[in-house]
Order: structure tokens, then C-alpha cells, then sequence
């Protein structure tokens, strides 16, 4: 695309992402222990760093938004004053969509155009080919943007700020939760001293199944046998305890087999209708 292209925070993605020529600004850059370092990463990828957010913004097209998750909104709306009218501010961070649709609103109200984008996989190795979802009433141009700049896996996720970050968030409850869970099995394996047994085991019950089949089978299972199975992971929360290990993940586990287990209701067919009658289930419950 014609025009400046901006980068609010520095690290790893957008130095994956950056063009010889961009400017980037990382309040990083402020801080005396990690100046130095920052500047190098600027010198490195070819970019213009700016001291200040107001000098990477002036004239910029497009504002690639890539900082920690914690300062997403931070940086919408301290960073607003000096967006170029008509810019697209393209918010790649991994918030939730309540958080975006905030964003939006700062962004907006100074004249900007606000785009929902999530990044779908690691940047790395793919880089500019990372799959990525984009949302918003301004969505179709954010896309056309970031093909210009040199993005080559972009479909559009919805009109609606929020629709890419509610499909990235709640796919990373199942990618991350896995990743946390392997952590708190394979540690308690080591330190039980039956890991090979363990990966073994796990290895000959693992199915090779698309989600919608598992998840439709973990949610049988759940219903027909979570008040037993929660009162078995209780008995693992114990061990874990003994082994040295807070079993974060196995309370939750425990938490929601009870919960599914008690329900008492009957267990439908297919995947929509469990959710259906799990969601009415746990309403009544509730109330």
C-alpha cells in the first residue's frame, strides 16, 4: 500500500512482520536495561525507531498494533492523538473481543479506522504467509492493506469488531489448555518415574478423530460418567500434591466433570444438541 506503515511495540512479531523503511516505536525504548537492546532489534529488521509513538504515527497509512496483551488497550487509546486521520489501525494482539471493541471505540473517536485482525499460528517460520482473520466494518480494506504490505493468508472472519478475536481466544482455551495439561501430566510422569509407560499408554489410546467427533465424545463421557470421574481426579489432584506439583489444571478438570456429571440430564446425540442441553442444564443449575 502507498504511505507510511507504523508498528506500536517491537518484539517478536513485528520484527517478524517489519520492511526496511517502516517505522516502528516500542515503549521499550524508554527503559534504560532494554534501550539498548531495542535499538539493536530497529537496526536489525531496518526500521526507522522513533522515540515516541506521536513521531511513528505522524503520516502513517496503517498502524500495525503488536504489543503484550496487557497493554492492547493501553496503547489504543494513549496513542490515539497522533493517528493520521482515515489511518487503519490494524490490532493484531491476542485479547479478548470485549477488550478490541474498546479499542475500537478510542480509535474511532480520534478519526481512525479500526481493524479486529488475529494472527492464527506462530509467525514463525511462516512470517508474512501466518494465517490471519480479520473483522470489523472496516475489514475489507484492513485486508487489503495487509496484502499490500505483504500478508499472503488473510479471510475475512466477520463484520463485527470482536468476531477474529472470539474465534483466536476461544481456540486458544483448547491449544493452550493442552499444552498446560501435557505439562502437569508429563511432570508428574517424570517425577513418578513412569514416563515411557505414560507416552506409551497415551499413545495407544489416542484416537485419530476430527474435533467435532472428539469433542462430541468428551462431552459423552463427561455427561454419562463426570460425577465418577470427578471423584478420580480427585484422587490425581492428591497424587500430584504428594509428587511435588500444584495441580491447577486437574481442579479445573475436576470442576467440570462434576459439574456435567450432575446435571442429570439425558444425553442427546450429536455435538450441537449435547451443548444445547448442557448450556440449558448449567442455566438451571445456576439459578
Amino acid at each position: 500500500m502507498t504511505g507510511t506503515i507504523a508498528f506500536v511495540g517491537f518484539g517478536e512479531a513485528a520484527q517478524a512482520f517489519a520492511r526496511p523503511g517502516d517505522r516502528a516505536f516500542d515503549r521499550k525504548t524508554s527503559y534504560p536495561g532494554s534501550r539498548a537492546a531495542k535499538l539493536a532489534d530497529y537496526a536489525a529488521s531496518g526500521v526507522k525507531g522513533c522515540e515516541t509513538a506521536r513521531s511513528a504515527l505522524a503520516g502513517a497509512a496503517a498502524v500495525l498494533s503488536l504489543v503484550t496483551a496487557d497493554q492492547a488497550l493501553a496503547a489504543a487509546q494513549h496513542d490515539t492523538a497522533s493517528i493520521e486521520p482515515g489511518a487503519l489501525w490494524l490490532d493484531m494482539n491476542s485479547v479478548a473481543p470485549g477488550t478490541k471493541r474498546s479499542a475500537a471505540a478510542a480509535i474511532e473517536a480520534a478519526g481512525g479506522r479500526y481493524a479486529d485482525v488475529a494472527i492464527m499460528a506462530p509467525v514463525h517460520p511462516a512470517r508474512m504467509a501466518v494465517p490471519l482473520l480479520v473483522a470489523g466494518p472496516h475489514a475489507a480494506d484492513a485486508a487489503s492493506a495487509l496484502t499490500a504490505i505483504g500478508f499472503s493468508n488473510i479471510a475475512i472472519a466477520g463484520p463485527k469488531v470482536g468476531d477474529a478475536s472470539a474465534i483466536k481466544m476461544i481456540r486458544s482455551v483448547m491449544i493452550k489448555g493442552i499444552e498446560a495439561l501435557t505439562a502437569e501430566c508429563a511432570l508428574a510422569a517424570h517425577r513418578a518415574g513412569v514416563t515411557e509407560a505414560v507416552m506409551a499408554s497415551l499413545d495407544a489410546s489416542w484416537k485419530v478423530q476430527d474435533w467435532r467427533e472428539r469433542a462430541d465424545h468428551h462431552l459423552d463421557r463427561m455427561l454419562v460418567h463426570g460425577t465418577r470421574r470427578a471423584a478420580e481426579m480427585e484422587e490425581a489432584a492428591g497424587m500430584l500434591g504428594e509428587l511435588g506439583i500444584e495441580p491447577a489444571m486437574t481442579r479445573g478438570t475436576i470442576l467440570l466433570q462434576r459439574a456435567l456429571g450432575q446435571l442429570g440430564a439425558g444425553v442427546p446425540e450429536g455435538l450441537m444438541a449435547k451443548l444445547a442441553a448442557i448450556g440449558s442444564g448449567q442455566g438451571e443449575h445456576s439459578a
